[in-house]
């Protein structure tokens, strides 16, 4: 088994943290490329929603492109945002009381009010009852487990849940099988509605900075999404994947090392892999960077 990538984080010349990261490419199910352990079992948080939405979109053609990005992402509460998750609302015939994310502060201001929003949808379309649809026996969660099982060709069976932090189920999965299911994303039914949607509105991810609205802005064709806990899921037009799970969590470390690993395969990604640590006065003051072998480090 390869090293995990290294990533430092130097403060005036001195390295003052290090992260390892674990990452793995899948092409047509078999790993192509790896770096620590590339079967290591991660749960895909977040980066569960663009599999997640795929019931929805597969069930309305009337979606526009960032009501479906919101679906997707872990977004910021801004205006705009915060604007089409009440669309949402509105054609699921659901207010915000609705809603069962928990409060953050309210409950549509929570980072996954999107996704929740999209559920309460698809409870609408399918005729389930909408209260409870976070628990892990509504039949809307039954529905997204088969269908995150069959994204990553998985017996569902096989699949330890545990509770995600807005309340839903999330799922673990062996780190190639996350990548594996991103591979596939755009041949699977209504996956290309959501690549479509999420490069066109990646800043509806979260935010215009994030890993993952910066990846898909600088690197043609692809789609990612980060989950919490340092994992970063990504596939590209033309059917490689890629995961990638800091160890400790940290996903500050994510940028770098995704850098670092897309270069093996004559990926550039722009200024993405550049990181800089700036304190209070918005003054650089260190950087991240990823280590390539002993006495030799990559900015």
């Amino acid at each position: 088994m390869a090293d995990p990538i290294q990533v430092e984080v130097v403060r005036g010349g001195i390295v003052e943290a290090r992260h390892a990261v674990h990452a793995v490419a899948v092409r047509d199910g078999q790993i192509v490329a790896e770096a620590g352990d590339p079967r290591s079992l991660v749960f895909l948080r977040s980066a569960a929603k663009p599999i997640q939405v795929l019931p929805l979109v597969r069930a309305r053609a009337d979606f526009d492109d960032r009501e479906i990005a919101i679906a997707c992402s872990s977004h910021l509460a801004r205006p705009e945002q915060l604007e089409i998750v009440r669309g949402l609302l509105a054609k699921a015939h659901a207010t915000e009381t609705d809603l069962e994310t928990g409060a953050e502060p309210t409950p549509i201001e929570h980072t996954c009010s999107g996704k929740h929003a999209g559920f309460l949808l698809l409870c609408h379309e399918r005729g389930y009852e909408t209260s409870g649809y976070r628990l892990a026996s509504h039949p809307l969660q039954v529905e997204l487990l088969a269908t995150v099982a069959a994204a990553t060709d998985v017996d569902p069976a096989s699949i330890e849940v545990a509770i995600d932090g807005c309340g839903v189920p999330t799922f673990a999965l062996p780190l190639d099988r996350c990548a594996h299911a991103f591979a596939r994303l755009p041949h699977l039914e209504g996956g290309s509605r959501v690549v479509a949607a999420i490069r066109a509105y990646p800043e509806m991810l979260r935010g215009p900075i994030a890993a993952d609205a910066m990846f898909v802005s600088e690197v043609d064709g692809w789609i990612a999404k980060g989950g919490a806990e340092g994992l970063f899921c990504a596939g590209s037009p033309d059917g490689l994947g890629v995961a990638l799970k800091v160890e400790d969590g940290a996903f500050r470390a994510i940028r770098p090392a995704l850098a670092h690993f897309l270069r093996r395969f004559g990926i550039e990604t722009g200024t993405l892999g550049f990181v800089t640590v700036e304190n209070s006065h918005g003054e650089p003051v260190g950087e991240l960077r990823s280590r390539l072998e002993i006495g030799r480090t990559e900015r």
